[in-house]
């Protein structure tokens, strides 16, 4: 007899798990570089710029391109469809709008908060905060991210973009599927060269025509055209990708080549940046566009490769990972921004305050999900935790349980 096989592409879990993980440390480094945040430590750390600027350059990308993937390990493909388009988005609504409404209700406010008031935009004292932020009263300008409508839901902005980009694509494949099909088919027939250009070249028109219409990313979801056009474009290419096997073999083939591309697509990135002309200069701002996606494309084809050669395999660690992901997501920024204010006044220098920032993200992220799963699970869907019963009941009615359903 056979062992058992299964189709579970633990890289993609793995890839994921990780890719949320760097979001966190980006916004722990947040805290830090000589940027604009919500708050900041009085450690400033000028060198860590270069490691996030690296890093700023694709993990979103990252993040929406598994995101696209997962919705075509969940939805499927032409006759291994799992169900029909309408119920999927109903499933996605059902699954992204409950943390973003229960965050922003509990879990932003405490940001807002502490931002007002580094900004002098609030007075002390949380509660007379909260009255004011949930009866639109208005607040000065700049007090707080989300100043303009009052209320803002910060880091959880991924949600209604996910969401929006998920509900546009199954209408899409739903009016369009033939044509998607095809154009899945092309996508997963490239190789070699072809497949580090093409996906560069078809990025390049949101940077030549789109970008200069409405430069910046702002996270509102009815303005942010650029932001779509980027974000919806690799959360698009994540679909097509799905889990063919060539396109995988292919990445993970030519993982030495996208290694050394990345690294110099980045620093030739910085050096044109450095050497920009002052003026409007045409054929320059095309080549600077090349340069800023194949940056991008080749630092995820190049995760992806090493990914799939790599984490392709059953790991202790992933099933906890796959829980943990959406919870930690809910819940890190605002322990970042509390813990920070608290540690700020604690005088630990500039070597422990961040190393206990961190401790202290990554104990939270981890005792809030485990006091959720454990005592109060009614609460699991508002942090993005899918809870089965035998997860959060005692251990012995659990095995009860078990044993009279087996």
């Amino acid at each position: 007899m056979s062992a058992p096989t299964s189709s579970r592409r633990h890289d993609i879990d793995a890839l994921r798990a990780i890719a949320f993980g760097l979001l966190i440390l980006y916004h722990v480094g947040m805290f830090y570089v000589p940027w604009g945040w919500h708050v900041k430590s009085e450690h400033i750390v000028p060198w860590l710029q270069t490691p996030m600027m690296v890093l700023n350059q694709w993990r979103m990308p990252l993040v929406f391109l598994i995101s696209g993937l997962a919705v075509n390990f969940l939805l499927g493909e032409g006759d291994k469809q799992r169900m029909g388009y309408g119920a999927f988005a109903w499933l996605r609504v059902k699954r992204l709008l409950v943390p973003l409404a229960f965050g922003m209700l509990l879990i932003v406010p405490p940001q807002a908060y502490f931002e007002a008031l580094a900004n002098g935009a609030t007075e002390p004292g949380y509660l007379a905060f909260l009255w004011h932020y949930f009866t639109f009263q208005g607040w000065p300008e700049g007090a707080f991210a989300g100043t303009d409508p009052g209320i803002t839901w910060n880091h959880l902005w991924y949600l209604p973009y996910l969401l929006f980009y998920t509900l546009v694509l199954a209408l899409l494949l739903s009016v369009f599927g033939r044509p998607i099909a095809a154009l899945r088919g092309a996508f997963r027939r490239l190789r070699g060269l072809s497949l580090v250009l093409v996906p560069v070249a078809l990025l390049m028109p949101i940077g030549i025509w789109i970008f200069p219409l409405f430069p910046y990313i702002n996270h509102d979801l009815l303005t942010d055209a650029y932001a779509h056009a980027m974000y919806g474009t690799f959360f698009l290419y994540g679909y097509l990708l799905g889990r063919d096997p060539g396109l995988w073999m292919e990445m993970a083939r030519l993982r030495w080549v996208t290694l050394p591309l990345a690294a110099s697509a980045f620093v030739l990135l910085r050096g044109m940046s450095e050497i920009a002309p002052a003026g409007d200069d045409e054929a320059f701002n095309t080549a600077v566009t090349f340069v800023i996606y194949l940056n991008r494309w080749s630092w995820l084809m190049l995760v992806l490769g090493w990914g799939h050669h790599w984490l392709n395999r059953p790991m202790a660690w992933l099933n906890y990972a796959n829980r943990a992901v959406y919870p930690w997501y809910v819940l890190h920024q605002t322990i970042i921004v509390v813990a920070g204010v608290w540690l700020s006044g604690l005088g630990l220098g500039p070597v422990m305050e961040p190393v206990v920032l961190v401790l202290v993200t990554v104990g939270g992220c981890a005792g809030g999900m485990y006091v959720v799963e454990r005592w109060v699970p009614w609460l699991g869907a508002g942090i993005g935790l899918k809870i089965g019963r035998q997860q959060w009941i005692p251990g012995r009615v659990a095995s009860k349980l078990i044993r009279q359903e087996l």
